[in-house]
């Protein structure tokens, strides 16, 4: 690919004050854009996309455009937003200690001693990714051997969901009366309250300069995926303010792809709203948890977990959550909930139809509340879901990861439970809007990689087309924060784009009773790459944020 500038012009981030915005024409490649289904180029004025269209017209603006950039037949989409992710968590992860492929707990802490072996004694440590699903006997780390490993030193270890961890006694003796804590355990993973405490201790051990080279590598590597923009899902359970507000300044002052912060806490005054919006939070939601996770046994269920009689952890009730919506809808500020067991969204939508009696089901519908990965959905919650205009942000990557007849779910629940799980069609074929994510680290961040597991979900009824994957990785994630202007290639929308090297377009189907793809252009439907499994996912070569470029392999 190549691209045709004027010697000494300035790029289209340097443009000086007073200068008129920069026009980028590309051509000669494919443009995912509802306005033309057969455009094969796209100018950009500035931060906005000003034309979509074929060749023919591309010549006539070819001469006076600042650039002309030859695509050599690669795909331009919207770029994508990651619906719910954890950045600098993300980012540690990426550059520190990551346990997602230990196989064993001696692998584990063999992984940990080589890790903080050259690290100063007193050194506070953080890793992430264990998960004991396939370990021999299932069993996590001793709290001694996990001491002898670290050496004495504080080390908080997230489990892969993040709703328990394990940590050293030297990070615990920095947490007076964690013993007495929900959810401690001598020598277990500290699961609620403990969890919470310990994992606030931890982050506040990390250093300004430590948290921000974790925030660039986590936004780095999202825009090396055309990602455009991240909803950051901080709170006090799971990260700081100081964590939130140091990312969002990150974020505005550095090239990058766009950040919307949301801050988990609960909110039952005019005052509490205010606060959230002073921290810079677009919505009073993301992880505000109504309950914990499956793979903890904390997500809340209203029968047992297979093989016990524990129903997971409640956090929040019905009037927790009516307060909650109430207060937000009252002060124009979107509201959010973490929840994943049918108990606890049974507890969220028996919130919101309390909340809509006392201020009426259109005002609450206004807002566009959203709920985080709704993940064991019965027919009644779906329906409620699409009653109060709640937005589902859900994560594909899921299922892939823990789905199927032998994965993690059916072993928390039973294969026939574990169907019900992640029923993505049943929203959709409910008008309930869907945003997809990763929650990165939990899963890792990788768009094309969440519409392959929408569109092959392991339970067949519950698959999606992949145009339904993709606008709800695209244009879904605007809408979560109330923007219907972006998302999508048409003219006037924000230029959020990246470029593909990518093979044959096609159209796919989610049901197997029908041909599942197509290439005929007659259909009028953009077509995406083939994501049949084992088919190459596409590669990114260009990611721009605003018509400013945030990642560039198009012309190595």
């Amino acid at each position: 690919m190549t691209a045709r500038t004027t010697p000494g012009e300035r790029a289209p981030d340097e443009r000086a004050p007073g200068e008129p915005p920069r026009t980028v024409l590309l051509r000669r490649g494919e443009v995912h854009s509802p306005a033309d289904p057969f455009a094969t180029a796209m100018a950009v004025t500035g931060d906005r996309v000003a034309w979509v269209g074929s060749e023919s017209a591309a010549d006539a603006l070819a001469a006076s455009a600042d650039e002309v950039v030859d695509l050599e037949g690669a795909l331009v989409t919207p770029a994508f937003t990651d619906a719910h992710v954890h950045i600098t968590a993300t980012g540690l992860a990426l550059t520190g200690l990551d346990l997602a492929g230990a196989r064993s707990a001696a692998d584990a802490l063999a992984r940990v001693a080589a890790h903080t072996a050259p690290l100063p004694v007193g050194a506070t440590v953080i890793g992430h990714g264990w998960d004991t699903t396939e370990w021999p006997g299932a069993h996590p780390p001793t709290r001694a051997g996990l001491d002898a490993a670290a050496g004495g030193r504080p080390v908080y270890l997230a489990r892969v969901d993040a709703h328990s961890a394990l940590a050293t006694t030297a990070l615990l003796d920095l947490v007076p009366g964690v013993a007495d804590l929900p959810g401690f355990h001598p020598d277990g993973p500290l699961t609620g309250d403990a969890h919470h405490a310990v994992r606030h201790a931890a982050d506040a051990a990390l250093t300004p300069a430590q948290r921000a080279a974790a925030q660039r590598a986590a936004l780095a590597r999202a825009a090396s995926l055309g990602i455009g923009s991240l909803h950051e899902c901080a709170g006090p359970d799971i990260s700081s303010e100081d964590d939130l507000t140091a990312l969002l300044t990150l974020a505005a002052d550095e090239p990058g792809p766009r950040v919307f912060g949301y801050w988990g806490e609960l909110v039952t005054t005019a005052k509490e709203a205010r606060r959230v919006r002073e921290l810079g939070a677009v919505g009073a939601g993301g992880d505000l948890f109504v309950d914990g996770s499956l793979g903890s046994r904390t997500a809340h269920l209203h029968r047992p977990y297979l093989g016990g009689d524990d129903t997971g952890v409640a956090h929040l009730s019905a009037d927790d959550v009516a307060a909650h919506v109430a207060a937000c809808t009252e002060a124009g500020l979107q509201a959010g909930f973490h929840a994943i067991g049918d108990a606890a969204l049974t507890a969220v939508t028996d919130g919101f139809a309390a909340a809509a009696r006392r201020l009426g089901a259109d005002r609450v519908r206004a807002q566009r509340h959203r709920v985080e990965h709704a993940e064991l959905l019965a027919p009644n919650t779906i329906a409620a879901f699409a009653a109060f205009g709640l937005t589902a942000s859900v994560q594909p990557m899921f299922d892939a990861a823990w789905g199927g007849p032998d994965g993690m779910y059916a072993r928390r629940l039973g294969a026939e439970r574990a169907r019900a799980l992640n029923p993505f069609a049943a929203l959709l074929r409910a008008g309930v809007p869907l945003a997809f994510g990763s929650d990165a680290p939990v899963t890792p961040l990788g768009p094309w990689e969440a519409l392959r597991a929408a569109a092959f979900h392991r339970t067949a009824e519950h698959r999606v087309s992949v145009r339904a994957a993709f606008t709800a990785h695209t244009r879904g994630g605007w809408r979560a924060v109330g923007r219907d202007d972006a998302g999508a290639l048409v003219p006037g929308a924000p230029a959020d784009y990246a470029v593909w090297r990518a093979g044959a377009l096609v159209v796919q189907a989610p049901d197997d009773r029908v041909a599942r793809w197509s290439t005929d252009p007659r259909s009028g439907t953009p077509g995406l790459p083939d994501l049949t499994p084992g088919a190459p996912l596409p590669t990114c070569l260009r990611t721009v944020v605003a018509g400013r470029t945030v990642y560039d392999r198009l012309n190595e």
